[in-house]
């Protein structure tokens, strides 16, 4: 295994459990669920093994721009590796899925919805497939921060390919989440072990600050960008907010980028292309940003707003100080960005009749639907035009994850394919989901309030409980001095 990690990675050691790990894939042919911090280096978990093994390797990732990146990286190492996804034309599709199961591709990158179309299916059967490895395999699970319905079907997946040796990967799983991922993937507890490397990273100082409007944060934020020199990136929940502080920071001479959701496509990856590149040191994001930058020198991180989860919070603090160097990560609270966090949550749970009556309206009105005013003709209906309830872009998301419909508003093409799930229809399901939900907001209220260790309290959050204090956060500095 050094020799390969040696060859490819150019590493001369393991570091943490991946050489346990790895030796448990490739030598004991057992399963894995790997709990390891952003940045701990989750992928070599199974990219080691990939070169190892005679047949190929299935990679289930959540984002095309997140595969593309990991891909692209492989091939610099001289290592087969290659992606399908929606991007690609289907004869390149089909040429790359005919090197896979030739063996000329050692890892394979998909996403869960590429095993809807029956005829990769069909072809990814007849495959020699040593391992199958799960990104961010919190998405499994309900109960976790960015369930994939599609994710969710995984154990039906591993039965399409022969139920091969399976190692599933994610910084953020409470227990309960643990436990899901477990009965999804068709295993049990005594068919998979466990590895979680805790929250080793003693170079992150962890600090939350109580601001009392607009202009206390603004000064929160300066006072970093003063202090510390390197990368950052300041985190939003609203584009809204956002934008008002870009025209703060501009307009006192702060240079920086901006990236969410409702720039052009190009323009976002210019964005990103030029923080990582160093061309750009600072950014302003909405969540939208950060899958799969693998940036070593950000100096801080910074939620501006109140996140949504210690799930969310803890992924995105992970983008800082990936090379062992000291890092600021910051939290800013503030009661009405709570209130914000609350109507996410509000519009991210519609109701089972919500959901019922979106249904019926497209079966109804599908001509309507597709119009050029398509989304405000859903918005008159369902919402009574009001701008800003966001339960339909959530309803059409799941309905499409669900593969109830296909295509797009945007693009006026929207199919009815399937009947509504029972899932969308449970009303108590739904209910047990925002209560959920709500559950993982007040943690991160009680994280602000708490006057112990911070890294403590993460720990303890995703069920570590052995944590020793952590001495770098502002709780542990405070009471150090009492």
């Amino acid at each position: 295994m050094i020799e390969l990690l040696k060859k490819y990675f150019g590493y001369d050691s393991f570091r943490g459990l991946q050489e346990e790990i790895i030796n448990r894939i490739t030598h004991e042919k057992k399963h894995c669920l790997v709990l390891m911090p952003t940045g701990g280096g989750k992928s070599l978990c199974y990219q080691v093994p990939a070169m190892y093994f005679v047949g190929g390797t299935i990679v289930i990732s959540p984002l095309i721009a997140l595969m593309q990146d990991q891909v692209d990286a492989l091939r610099k190492k001289k290592i087969p590796a290659n992606f399908i996804n929606s991007t690609v034309s289907k004869q390149e599709r089909d040429s790359r899925l005919q090197d896979f199961t030739d063996g000329k591709i050692k890892l394979l990158y998909v996403t869960p919805e590429r095993f809807r179309k029956q005829e990769f299916v069909d072809k990814i059967k007849s495959a020699d497939i040593s391992l199958l490895a799960i990104d961010e395999a919190h998405c499994i699970s309900e109960w976790g921060h960015d369930f994939r319905p599609d994710y969710s079907r995984i154990g039906e997946f591993r039965k399409i390919m022969n139920n091969p040796l399976t190692i599933a990967l994610t910084a953020t799983a409470t227990s309960e989440v643990q436990k899901d991922i477990i009965e999804k993937l068709n295993l049990s507890e005594d068919d998979i072990k466990i590895f979680h490397q805790g929250i080793e990273r003693p170079n992150l100082r962890l600090e939350a600050i109580d601001v009392f409007d607009e202009k206390e944060k603004y000064a929160a934020i300066v006072s970093v960008l003063n202090n510390y020199s390197g990368s950052g990136i300041i985190y939003f929940a609203l584009i809204q907010t956002l934008e008002e502080f870009s025209l703060k920071l501009k307009d006192n001479g702060y240079n920086h980028g901006i990236y969410h959701g409702k720039l052009p496509d190009k323009l976002r990856k210019q964005m990103q292309r030029d923080f990582l590149s160093g061309k750009q040191k600072l950014i302003l994001a909405t969540n939208a940003f950060g899958m799969g930058i693998d940036k070593p020198d950000i100096r801080f991180v910074i939620h501006a707003e109140v996140p949504s989860s210690i799930e969310a919070y803890y992924q995105e603090i992970g983008r800082a100080g990936r090379d062992g160097k000291d890092s600021l990560c910051m939290l800013l609270y503030n009661q009405d960005d709570l209130y914000t966090q609350m109507e996410f949550i509000k519009w991210s749970n519609p109701s089972a009749d919500f959901y019922s009556a979106l249904y019926d309206l497209l079966k109804r009105d599908i001509h309507a639907v597709n119009s050029v005013e398509g989304i405000e003709h859903l918005r008159e209906q369902m919402n009574f035009k009001n701008r800003k309830d966001f339960r339909i872009e959530t309803a059409i998301g799941m309905l499409d994850r669900y593969g109830v419909i296909e295509g797009s508003l945007e693009n006026h093409n929207i199919n009815i394919i399937d009947e509504m799930p029972d899932e969308l229809l449970n009303e108590e399901k739904l209910k047990r989901k925002l209560l959920s939900d709500n559950k993982k907001l007040l943690s991160v209220v009680n994280y602000f309030r708490g006057e112990k260790c911070r890294r403590i309290f993460i720990s303890g959050y995703f069920g570590f409980n052995d944590e020793p204090v952590c001495n770098n956060c502002d709780n542990c500095t405070l009471n150090n001095k009492v």
